[in-house]
């Protein structure tokens, strides 16, 4: 969370001119309520089974940019579908700066915690390998504008 996957992926499909999709925003647009809300109600379990079932169903589309909850990698399942279907990019961020982008967002239910950077840096420690053991590329994105990230992306998808 905080990465730019959001913000990179959007600028992706549009330079790719494929469809995006944001599976979070998804998931609050199918549902009529918020991912905070879905993790009040229903539990993070509840939450990534909708994220599963998502997943499962726009993964079998071509020519998508879909931007993932950063928990995804946590089920063994979706990590498959995302290594069977796609081409999987992590947007690699340090402890700090994903701090930094995320202090005045009170959406992220997983970081309502007195110590939010802590809680980043366990996410970072539990997600990180998974994400690096799935991507076909990582893009450390600290020191990066949004642009060079897009097009760096988008020329390793050109390249055979």
């Amino acid at each position: 969370m905080g990465t730019g996957k959001s913000t990179v992926g959007r600028g992706l499909a549009k330079r790719l001119k494929f469809q995006f999709f944001d599976s979070d925003q998804e998931i609050e647009r199918r549902t009529g309520a918020t991912v905070a809300l879905i993790f009040e109600i229903e539990g993070e379990r509840g939450f990534r089974k909708r994220e599963a079932d998502l997943l499962e169903e726009l993964t079998k589309h071509s020519n998508i940019v879909l931007a993932t909850g950063g928990g995804v990698v946590l089920d063994p399942g979706n990590r498959k579908i995302l290594g069977d279907r796609g081409f999987v990019v992590y947007l690699r961020t340090g402890v700090d700066r994903l701090a930094q982008r995320t202090a005045r967002d009170s959406k992220r239910p997983l970081l309502k915690t007195d110590n939010p950077a802590a809680k980043l840096h366990e996410l970072l420690v539990t997600r990180g390998p998974l994400y690096e053991a799935l991507a076909d590329l990582i893009v450390d994105t600290d020191q990066r504008t949004i642009q060079s990230i897009i097009e760096d992306i988008a020329e390793h998808r050109a390249s055979p």
